[in-house]
């Protein structure tokens, strides 16, 4: 949808089946995309029944890395039909908060930090549980970085220096103490 009109353009193996073309139907107010996915069998050789909780899972995790987007999903294939949308206006401070229902924060609010250096974004949210085992997650360009990565430790590195260094100046920490590590 763009300019309160609509255009469609279909793909098949990765290549262009329709060029872009102009549809002439009537359209009130909608914008964004829709896109309409059956899986190729000849492609999809495994299998081409997928999880639905596991694709909603995965759109509720974008809309969240994406914060103000709309994204929904419609599983046509049950009776009823199901449909879910999902857009979070607090983007990954809201993802924290999600991850952190079933955990007693150490303070409400997680802590939200946003910031560009180089043409490079970088957005942070954090939040202190009682839990005893730490959930560190990362993404790039909306890809989870499961094994972690250098961003991460860097991450690690740069919150440990910035305790120790608030602990020194409230003589939590003195110069004397083994300061903290990553793994406090």
């Amino acid at each position: 949808y763009r300019d309160n009109k609509i255009y469609y353009m279909d793909f098949e193996r990765g290549h262009i089946k329709t060029e872009m073309k102009l549809l002439d139907e009537p359209m009130r107010l909608k914008r964004g995309t829709i896109v309409h996915f059956a899986p190729d069998p000849d492609i999809f050789r495994e299998t081409i029944v997928f999880d639905y909780r596991t694709l909603a899972s995965r759109i509720r995790e974008l809309a969240f890395l994406n914060k103000g987007l709309r994204l929904s999903i419609t599983d046509k294939r049950v009776d009823p039909v199901k449909n879910e949308s999902f857009m979070y206006e607090g983007g990954i401070a809201e993802y924290v908060k999600f991850l952190n229902k079933n955990k007693q924060p150490l303070f409400p609010e997680p802590v939200y930090v946003e910031g560009e250096e180089n043409g490079i974004q970088v957005e942070v949210a954090l939040q202190y549980t009682d839990a005893v085992a730490e959930t560190l997650m990362s993404f790039t360009n909306n890809i989870h970085t499961h094994e972690g990565g250098t961003h991460e430790n860097r991450f690690k590195m740069a919150l440990t220096r910035i305790i120790n260094d608030y602990a020194k100046k409230k003589g939590i920490l003195k110069d004397s103490d083994d300061p903290l590590s990553g793994e406090d």
